[in-house]
């Protein structure tokens, strides 16, 4: 069976999603430091069949582009000349960090946790690949 992987990129750090092998659920995986995930990513793929990555994309309240928008846009193409039998569908994420904060303290966490860079990039990913799901259902 096939995986959707759900991806909230950072220069630094990059927040991992998976679906269930029945694409019906996200849920959080990991967070890769930015310099490891093209061995990451290459190891899992050969692991598991993938069928889409889902990107967030940055964009202000308004919709214009952010100072982040532009890396996005990099890391899909490089994801384009790297995978590229699998497709990249993008998703909103200008709430995505926001609410995953939110998502932390509900989960009961401290607060030192809820502040924790790597969680938040994960369930942010999360998040990211849940509406993505919702919105092809």
């Amino acid at each position: 069976m096939s995986r959707i992987i759900g991806i909230d990129y950072g220069l630094k750090r990059i927040g991992i999603a998976v679906t269930d092998p029945l694409k019906m659920f996200a849920q959080p995986y990991d967070t890769i430091f930015a310099p490891d995930f093209p061995d990451w990513l290459a190891y899992y793929t050969k692991e598991e069949q993938v069928d889409c990555f889902v990107v967030g994309m940055p964009l202000r309240l308004t919709g214009d582009d952010t100072h982040a928008t532009q890396h996005v846009i990099d890391f899909i193409e490089w994801l384009h000349q790297h995978y590229p039998s699998i497709p990249v569908e993008t998703i909103d994420e200008r709430f995505s960090s926001k609410e995953a904060q939110t998502q932390i303290h509900l989960m009961g966490k401290k607060k030192e946790k809820r502040k924790e860079k790597g969680l938040i990039d994960t369930v942010a990913a999360t998040i990211i690949l849940q509406t993505y799901l919702q919105k092809i259902s």
